[in-house]
């Protein structure tokens, strides 16, 4: 009787661990695909290209998503828009709580003519 108990018990912390780690990973994701319409299309060299505004404010909110996942920061800035191009790349810059600035790497995955399918790296 003792050895169910403890095998429940160790298959039921087991399977708490399990389902935190997978939450953990879903809501710390990277990726975002955004549509591409009149209000978050600009134009970069000459390309079509997601507005840095909106690249810089998704993020921000994404960088830190759980306490235990990244560093929360603010005021995130992309230098540019993020070209609609595979491959396309553009560091946005964040600020840590002790003032100390982060490079964001953002790097566009796929890219079709009404979206783009973007990661940052923390």
């Amino acid at each position: 009787m003792q050895r169910k108990f403890l095998v429940g018990v160790i298959g039921g912390a087991t399977a708490v661990v399990a389902l935190g780690a997978l939450g953990t990973h879903l809501l710390s994701g990277t990726e975002s695909t955004t549509g591409l319409d009149d209000h978050s299309t600009v134009s970069v060299g000459g390309q079509k290209a997601l507005d840095a505004k909106i690249v810089a404010a998704r993020t921000q909110s994404k960088y830190h998503p759980l306490p235990w996942v990244g560093d929360k920061v603010s005021g995130v800035t992309c230098p540019t828009g993020l070209k609609a191009v595979a491959g396309a790349t553009v560091t946005c810059v964040g600020k840590k709580r002790d003032g100390e600035t982060v490079d964001i790497p953002v790097t566009v995955v796929r890219a079709t003519a009404d979206s783009v399918t973007w990661k940052f790296e923390r």
